[in-house]
């Protein structure tokens, strides 16, 4: 067996003990007798063998000579030492060891003896090659680098824990010795390696392979740092994956804690503590367990933990170690205790993770072994908790600006188009108040923007609406008469007869129409009157008790009334919102793509949207008409679609509502303020607010001398006030009927003035209602419109 020629180097490895018998050699004419006499002595056992100082490749030849390589390394290889130091003779970047210290032979054994291969710690062999060819560079050709880089060896204990032992080399004995592939080198060429570490092949054109004889050996000192080793495996975890769902991250955690504390049965859980309910709750993430909570979703920490250990954990914020579990189930009864033992756990230590004495949560140590977790080793914890604790606090931070994100995007107006501007404004209120001026957030107002308005309105939605309460209200006052005849029939009281009256009265009330106050009064005269009175018959009577409960099973929880019809109602009007506002946001994507503007969408009876556009939302980008031109083809191609989403829903409601749309054309720019104190955006201006009127208005308006409402189910109404409004419209229609989107029947209709507008008129287009495939959709653009117009 040779020395390992698969890794392909500068150096041809020799073993050879040549430079360190030249050593003994100059103390053989040492005038100190005893050191002459003992080199003289090592000088002889080697003469006979001069392999030895020669160099060999042959490792077989170590086993052979070993008694005399012990001899000669008896001076670097103390035999005093032997039982503590860890200590090897071997070949720099190779893992052939020899005159192994007793400490060194005994960790080898307990990790599995002849059966462990030993492997230094992972090194590409390219960069094992640069860093021999950095050690020729330093000895050889006199250039200074700095080349060093820690080397490890990972060997598992007796338990299977991993142990990390770092490798110091001592290289006084090695010589280099140029062969005739060595190359003369300048200090150009010292540059050009220098700047391409990477360049493996450069390397080796200017430092072939085997153009240099390594001979000699290197002392290995090795040292145990697995617990410094663990601490930067856990800092380096926690620093680099915030994410508690990251892929094998809590594995790789619950193996450092493994080798910090030497404890092969060791295992790592979390918890999170809420200040508000002083209760314990679960971190959420693959691998992120609890031992004390287990499968709970929340637990108070009084009834959790005893007195002393609640005390310790979040009064003193310090360490709370339990070495004998079951020693202490015997002397109380908190739930702490049991859990564990139901767990198999024997010890434990617990940890408050905690900021300016504020507890963010606990670190839970367990283990299935007596003893192997205690006060003692607690104290080792010492050296990770502010690691531990800066990975909350950061973890804590990311999770509260996702929070935020989610906020912003679900209950607020700042839309991403804006958030630039809101971005600039944060950036100067924090500045101010680092420069000592009292910061104020300002209103961000945007000039000069193009407002685009549309709506998909559910049509008779307030009679829908009335219609369900009072058919439920009827079903619920029949059924609580029915309650009260039976009482009547058996009892007789008059109590029961005027109840009947007056239940029946508000049936004839409410027979033909529902007015505004009627559900209100019914609520309340079955709340305060009738359900008083059913009360006290199931108490008294178990026949009533039956035919009571009867009509409480068709009573709603949550609304404490009948509630079937307005069920459906209510269900049926969330479902059209929703189909049609996923629809509008996810096609919001593509518009934003084209040009950046903002959007807002809020659900009513049905769903609207406001854009703006202009320069001032663009930012850096150059605003340009055609943009609002495509803004606005997009929008009516989208709502036609919407429309048809809800044709292709309309089937599975259990209300079968119709809706109406309208869009609101205004050809003159406008501003816009952000409201701080409402959170969203508004027209700015009393010449601007006319806007806003129009907009509320227009939906109710009827057409000029008719009864007859402006929005129409199946109908796409768009209402402008200039005539290049109406031109450039029909247009679109054009386009988009030439696509599948409109019949081609339009009319153009006259509004009823409304208070304060007036001169307003409508295009209202039949919409063609088709099955839409989504593997077809396209959405338009105005460059789309324009090429057709060319055809």
């Amino acid at each position: 067996m040779k020395v390992e020629k698969g890794k392909e180097l500068p150096l041809m490895q020799l073993i050879s003990f040549n430079k360190l018998l030249q050593k003994y050699e100059v103390l053989a004419e040492s005038d100190d007798e005893f050191l002459a006499s003992k080199a003289r002595r090592i000088l002889a056992a080697q003469a006979p063998y001069p392999e030895l100082r020669e160099g060999f490749t042959d490792i077989s030849l170590l086993e052979k000579h070993k008694d005399v390589i012990q001899i000669i390394l008896q001076d670097v290889f103390s035999e005093v030492l032997t039982d503590n130091e860890i200590k090897a003779a071997s070949l720099p970047y190779n893992d052939v060891i020899f005159n192994s210290s007793k400490r060194f032979k005994r960790i080898l054994e307990q990790a599995g003896g002849k059966d462990f291969v030993l492997e230094m710690r992972s090194m590409p062999h390219d960069e094992m090659y640069v860093m021999a060819c950095a050690v020729i560079l330093n000895f050889y050709y006199g250039f200074s680098l700095d080349f060093k880089r820690p080397i490890f060896y990972d060997i598992p204990d007796a338990n299977g824990v991993i142990r990390h032992y770092r490798i110091l080399y001592n290289a006084d004995f090695i010589e280099l010795v140029p062969t005739d592939k060595a190359k003369e080198l300048t200090t150009e060429d010292l540059d050009e390696l220098l700047a391409n570490f990477d360049n493996i092949d450069l390397w080796k054109e200017k430092i072939p392979p085997n153009s240099f004889i390594s001979k000699g050996f290197v002392i290995s000192n090795m040292f145990d740092v697995s617990t410094e080793h663990s601490i930067s495996e856990i800092k380096s975890s926690l620093i680099a994956s915030t994410k508690r769902n990251d892929e094998g991250f809590m594995e790789g955690l619950q193996d450092t804690f493994r080798s910090f504390f030497n404890q092969a049965n060791l295992r790592a859980g979390f918890m999170t503590y809420n200040e508000k309910n002083d209760s314990f709750e679960p971190v959420y993430g693959d691998g992120m367990d609890s031992f004390i909570l287990r499968d709970k979703e929340t637990a108070s920490c009084k009834e959790i933990l005893c007195g002393y250990s609640y005390e310790k954990l979040l009064q003193k914020n310090t360490y709370f170690a339990i070495s004998d579990i079951e020693h202490y189930t015997k002397r109380s009864d908190a739930l702490l205790y049991k859990r564990l033992k139901e767990q198999g756990i024997k010890s434990a230590i617990f940890a408050p993770i905690a900021h300016n004495e504020e507890l963010l949560g606990i670190l839970e140590l367990v283990s299935t072994k007596k003893n192997a977790l205690n006060s003692v080793n607690a104290n080792k914890l010492e050296d990770i908790m502010p690691y531990i604790v800066s990975a909350v606090l950061r973890s804590k931070t990311e999770e509260e600006n996702l929070i935020d994100a989610i906020i912003q995007n679900e209950c607020t107006s700042v839309h991403e188009s804006v958030y630039w501007r809101f971005q600039e404004e944060a950036k100067r209120f924090i500045k101010d108040e680092l420069d000592g001026i009292q910061p104020t957030f300002k209103e961000i107002v945007f000039k000069e923007v193009y407002p685009l308005y549309g709506q998909i309105d559910i049509k008779n939605s307030s009679n829908a609406r009335n219609a369900a309460i009072q058919r439920d209200l009827m079903i619920q006052l029949s059924a609580a008469n029915k309650v009260l005849g039976h009482a009547w029939q058996k009892r007789k009281l008059p109590i029961y007869e005027e109840l009947m009256f007056r239940v029946n009265d508000h049936i004839e009330s409410i027979k033909d129409i529902l007015h505004a106050n009627s559900e209100q009064s019914i609520f309340d005269f079955m709340a305060d009157e009738v359900h008083p009175i059913f009360s006290h018959l199931k108490k008294i009577d178990p026949e009533m008790r039956n035919l009571i409960m009867e009509y409480e099973s068709s009573i709603d929880k949550g609304t404490d009334s009948y509630y079937d019809h307005r069920r459906n109602y209510d269900e049926s009007v969330m479902l059209i919102n929703k189909r049609l506002a996923a629809l509008i946001d996810r096609k919001q994507r593509d518009a934003q793509a084209m040009f950046p503007h903002y959007f807002e969408r809020y659900k009513t009876d049905g769903v609207e949207h406001n854009m703006y556009i202009g320069d001032s939302i663009a930012g850096d980008l150059e605003f340009e008409p055609i943009y609002l031109n495509n803004l606005r083809l997009w929008q009516l191609q989208v709502m036609c679609e919407m429309e048809n989403a809800h044709y292709k829903l309309k089937p599975e409601l259990l209300v079968p509502l119709d809706v109406a749309s309208l869009i609101l054309v205004y050809n003159t720019s406008l501003s816009i303020r952000f409201r701080m104190d409402e959170k969203r955006f508004d027209v700015d201006g009393t010449y601007n607010a006319r806007y806003e009127v129009i907009k509320k208005r227009i939906d109710k308006s009827f057409i000029k001398g008719t009864n007859e409402r402006l929005t129409q189910p199946g109908k796409m109404t768009i209402v402008y006030s200039q005539k290049k409004d109406e031109l450039e419209y029909l247009r679109y229609i054009k386009f988009l009927k030439s696509k599948g989107y409109f019949t081609g029947k339009v009319e153009i209709v006259e509004l009823e003035g409304l208070q304060g507008v007036s001169g307003l008129k409508a295009i209202r287009a039949d919409i063609l209602y088709k099955k839409v495939d989504k593997a077809e959709e396209k959405t338009y653009t105005f460059d789309d419109l324009m090429e057709t117009l060319k055809e």
